[in-house]
């Protein structure tokens, strides 16, 4: 009996070990995190987003204190995907057609330092990575891509009801990305290689 369990046991956990799945980490600043979080919820092979504020100085930071300024911390999105599934790159690749790197000042009707773009990476490869997609994308936009390209620090997770409220709040959300201008002026920047999470 003993031996049966023994032998349960390895099986489980060596069996489960071929289906693991190789989750990693992208960390992306897109303007409003709501925004990003609906985008990339949409893409295969991603487990989770989880809405937050990273790039600042401020520990345990808070919407009240990030939306007033002088934190530092951009509105960012943690995210969490299957390797096997998708990769790095191509979350970059959605990334950029998903915002507009030319604006330094906040992305679309959002403004302040709290909405700019940025890429955090997560170790030199990563940032290896996004240096070389940003440089791919020199003289496309007819303007400068400003977005940088950071050290992943701290992230503090935002208040529970920014989360998932592109679900949990969908007639406001869809209200307010329409009104906010985002994904014309994302049409107008990119053309044909838009990506919406809402076409």
């Amino acid at each position: 009996m003993k031996l049966f369990a023994i032998l349960t046991l390895v099986f489980t956990t060596f069996g489960s070990l071929g289906h693991a799945k190789d989750l990693q980490t992208a960390i992306f600043a897109g303007g409003c995190f709501w925004c990003v979080e609906s985008d990339f919820d949409h893409v295969e092979g991603v487990v989770e987003t989880v809405s937050g504020y990273t790039g600042g100085t401020v520990p345990n930071a808070t919407y009240k204190q990030v939306s007033k300024g002088g934190t530092g911390h951009y509105e960012a999105v943690k995210i969490v995907f299957d390797a096997d599934v998708t990769s790095f790159d191509q979350l970059l690749y959605v990334f950029w057609r998903t915002v507009d790197p030319t604006d330094a000042g906040g992305q679309f009707c959002d403004r302040g330092d709290s909405y700019r773009t940025a890429i955090f990476a997560t170790d030199a490869e990563q940032a290896a990575t996004a240096e070389a997609s940003k440089a791919a994308l020199k003289g496309r936009l007819g303007a400068p891509i400003v977005t940088p390209i950071l050290a992943a620090g701290d992230f503090w997770e935002a208040e529970r009801y920014h989360q998932n409220y592109h679900n949990t709040h969908s007639i406001r959300y869809s209200y307010y990305r329409s009104r906010c201008g985002r994904d014309a002026r994302v049409a107008q920047l990119w053309g044909a290689e838009a990506i919406f999470a809402n076409k």
